[in-house]
């Protein structure tokens, strides 16, 4: 798991570690909107499927949403 370079108080974050916050950003986004959708929906709360079907499903759904 990558995380991103946190400022120190009172000091400016330099441009490379500016640049690798702002590459992280552009990648983590796309992940986490499909995600907070699956919660807006509330699949995981009225599923009344076995977990590893609801498992595949949700997958199958990240999927759907990061390529199209």
């Amino acid at each position: 798991m990558i995380t991103p370079v946190n400022r120190r108080p009172k000091a400016e974050l330099p441009d490379k570690h500016q640049a690798s916050n702002k590459v992280h950003a552009a990648l983590r986004a796309p992940v986490e909107r499909p995600i907070s959708r699956i919660k807006q929906w509330r699949i995981c709360r009225h599923a009344r499927i076995s977990p590893n079907r609801l498992t595949s499903a949700a997958t199958a759904i990240l999927t759907l949403m990061i390529y199209t």
